[in-house]
């Protein structure tokens, strides 16, 4: 007896009830590999946020807090590194190129870094994509700025607008560097890290706003404006971190060790990746969790389709009797129960990631515009694919007990009328 053209024509029979289970089952699918998916991309854009850079080197302190303070910028330094520090060993004959940046000011909440054009030309995130700019160009005078995406858009800036920068970096600041405004010549093209909520402007300018400051506060009647500090020395004392690319990658760590070991001055250098991965670790349990969310949402609807089986057993026990009585096998029977669950639990399935892909070219410009995350339409991944299989497997093992109680039912039971 064919089990499959029995069960699609038993489904076909009982369609509305068939439809609400396939639905559900559309839908835990739909939940539980879009978590996976956007879980994925969420930890490549994040271990990619700085990609390309060898080393980042600070002052003494911990991998996770100097990556936080000079990749995401947040928290403070414990100290700064020297200028003379910085040039002496960007001077190292195994080093490619560096990019310095001082952190501390911030305009509208959102931090301000001093940096040079190394910044634009060896700065790299993600699969070592370069900086592009959407508008503009990198900065080039003292009082220019370059804004990330998000800064432009939030504040609604356009080319050749003023900004102020403050001094400090919280939200809200008392402390005004409105002496000497910055022009905005360049807007980033949005990359989905720190980068977009960043203003850029030159080393100089840090140094040029900080003229006439003692102790991190303006000394009154020493007001310089933005014309008298074009005529006075702007070159650093010193910077908050550097990024270090070297020549080649087995110099890594002897590198990092003389500079662990720098006697001038206590010195850090980590590798990004490794801090990365260690910062990963510690907010990981919210991906965890989404996870685990998505998946009971699936056990929802595996009970689902094991419950509208059960129900239907009793509806259906005159038609298991005909089914015996022209000559069907019990096991026959039972195949016929677990043959449903699984057909429809894999139609589910698919019917899942149809919706989901659907969803991804809907929603791919609004995740990358809003939340800063690519999520590639691409084929499902080996992970996504295992999740599938143990999807339809919990379905064909939910068919199980409906199965045996069919399997139970003998064929005088079945005909038998009960009151």
């Amino acid at each position: 007896m064919p089990i499959l053209p029995l069960a699609l024509k038993s489904l076909l029979n009982r369609r509305f009830s068939a439809l609400l289970t396939l639905l559900s089952i559309a839908l835990s699918v739909t939940l539980l590999v879009g978590v996976e998916r956007i879980r994925m991309e969420a930890y490549n854009s994040f271990t990619n946020t700085v990609s390309g850079t060898d080393l980042i080197i600070g002052a003494r302190s911990g991998q996770v807090q100097l990556l936080l303070y000079s990749v995401f910028h947040i928290g403070t330094p414990t100290n700064n590194l020297s200028w003379e520090s910085y040039q002496e060993l960007a001077a190292d004959r195994r080093v490619a190129w560096t990019i310095p940046i001082s952190l501390g000011d911030s305009h509208q909440g959102y931090p301000v870094i001093g940096t040079n054009q190394d910044y634009f030309r060896h700065f790299r995130f993600g699969d070592k994509r370069q900086l592009e700019l959407a508008k503009g160009r990198p900065f080039d005078g003292v009082h220019e700025a370059v804004l990330g995406a998000e800064v432009a858009a939030k504040l609604g800036y356009q080319m050749d607008d003023a900004i102020i920068v403050a001094h400090g970096a919280g939200k809200v600041s008392f402390t005004q560097h409105d002496n000497q405004p910055f022009k905005v010549v360049g807007i980033l093209r949005r990359t989905g890290t720190p980068v977009d909520h960043t203003v850029h402007i030159p080393l100089e300018g840090i140094e040029a706003i900080h003229l006439g400051w003692i102790g991190g506060r303006p000394m009154p009647g020493r007001q310089i404006t933005a014309e008298q500090a074009l005529n006075k020395d702007l070159t650093p004392n010193n910077i908050t971190a550097a990024f270090v690319g070297l020549e080649s990658k087995l110099g890594v760590f002897h590198f990092q060790r003389k500079v662990n070991g720098y006697r001038q001055e206590p010195l850090t250098a980590i590798l990004p990746g490794v801090a990365l991965q260690e910062l990963w670790r510690l907010i990981g349990m919210v991906e965890k969790a989404l996870l685990t969310i998505s998946g009971f949402v699936v056990v929802v609807g595996i009970v689902g389709l094991l419950t509208a089986l059960l129900t239907g057993i009793d509806g259906r026990r005159r038609e298991m009797a005909i089914l015996r009585s022209v000559g069907a096998r019990p096991y026959q029977i039972a195949a016929l129960i677990i043959g449903e669950a699984g057909f429809l639990t894999l139609l589910g399935a698919l019917l899942g990631m149809a919706l989901l892909y659907i969803l991804l070219l809907a929603g791919q410009p609004l995740a990358e515009a809003w939340l800063g995350l690519y999520l590639p339409v691409s084929a499902p991944t080996l992970m996504e694919l295992a999740l599938l299989g143990g999807v339809v497997l919990a379905g064909l093992l939910a068919g199980i007990i409906p199965a045996w109680r069919a399997y139970r039912n003998s064929l005088a039971d079945g005909m038998s009328i009960r009151l």
